[in-house]
């Protein structure tokens, strides 16, 4: 991740410099086409000759701010540019009253488990962004399982259905060595529901084995049978996250080319890259930042910018959600958008603990 804000970096650019960076990220946010200093001085009515900011832009190229592509067209930021624009030049824009408004009904819908909550989510930054939304699962050793059922689907196939406190129904099939009778998957639920519920999902089983120890007679007996199932439920593997509107990224210019759509095609598929990704973006600030990719994050694609924030259950930090797109992304814009809609997500969950 680029360096974050320091006074040695905030203080490297005059005051014309900062003005020049700035309306050229802006201008190539929304034209996705190399600045040239005319346009500038049109577009941006500056006070000061196309001469003056052909030069001034030269010295920006110089410092690694801008590059040129071509030797006679415009110039377009670098990583480092769009970071001191991210980082010092950005005024954050915020959401309007009737976009907050809109974003609150959206998320006043009948949803009754923190998986919809999140898979909602991830829909709604999608369609409000024009990028692909994130949403992180929460983790499964902060749910605690609120209920157990054990249902025979078979002669020797069992599934086990757990509640959790945010209404998740979690349900996963055991194909089992030896059947179990009837009576004793209702002495293994009764079992299961008197000693674990409020035990963190992550962690049952080895719940169950350090009480095991302490545990006698049947209920010892039920303990052992009990992890015989677990073992025998598929464990998931990896990081889980929610991800809409990845479609709508193949649209944008920069991912027109077929390497580059593969690319950025393979990152998506790999989720426990994006969470990553999402994790560092908010590493060296409050829960709250943008992350713009370089060649040196080692994630096989270097033009993706993402906007990340943490949302908090019962003012705890629980998962984070984010927007993913090309660097030539409207940060001003999407920053409120996923700020706003974090809080919202952090409100609506804490609600479906109570």
């Amino acid at each position: 991740m680029a360096p974050r804000k320091t006074q040695k970096q905030t203080s490297s650019l005059g005051e014309r410099e900062r003005e020049i960076l700035h309306a050229v990220v802006n201008s190539y946010i929304t034209t996705a086409e190399p600045v040239g200093s005319r346009a500038v001085v049109k577009r941006f009515n500056m006070n000061l000759s196309a001469a003056t900011v052909r030069n001034a832009m030269a010295d920006l190229e110089d410092m690694g701010y801008l590059q040129q592509v071509h030797t006679s067209s415009g110039r377009v930021p670098t990583d480092n540019g769009y970071r001191y624009y991210v980082d010092h030049l950005m005024h954050v824009q915020e959401l309007t009253l009737s976009e907050k408004r809109r974003i609150e009904h959206d998320f006043s819908q009948k949803l009754e488990s923190a998986d919809d909550l999140l898979r909602h989510t991830s829909h709604l930054l999608a369609l409000a962004s024009h990028q692909a939304g994130i949403a992180e699962a929460l983790d499964t050793n902060q749910v605690r399982i609120q209920r157990f059922e054990l249902i025979p689907v078979g002669r020797n196939r069992l599934a086990v259905l757990m509640v959790d406190n945010y209404g998740t129904v979690r349900s996963m099939i055991a194909d089992l060595i030896d059947p179990v009778e009837t009576n004793q998957l209702e002495k293994l639920s009764t079992f299961l529901n008197h000693n674990f519920v409020g035990t963190p999902i992550g962690s049952l089983a080895n719940s169950i084995r350090s009480q095991l120890g302490e545990i006698l007679g049947e209920q010892r007996v039920l303990a052992q049978r009990t992890l015989e199932v677990l073992d025998l439920v598929p464990q998931h593997q990896g990081k889980r996250l929610f991800l809409n509107g990845a479609v709508q990224l193949f649209e944008q210019p920069e991912f027109q080319r077929m390497e580059q759509a593969r690319e950025v095609f393979g990152l998506l598929e790999e989720h426990d890259k994006l969470i990553d990704i999402l994790r560092k973006a908010v590493a060296d600030g409050d829960g709250r930042a943008v992350f713009i990719s370089s060649e040196n994050d080692n994630l096989g694609i270097e033009d993706i910018g993402v906007v990340a924030s943490t949302y908090k259950v019962n003012g705890e930090p629980a998962g984070l959600i984010g927007v993913l797109g090309p660097r030539r992304m409207p940060y001003s814009k999407l920053t409120s958008l996923v700020h706003h809609t974090a809080d919202i997500v952090g409100r609506f969950l804490t609600k479906l603990t109570k």
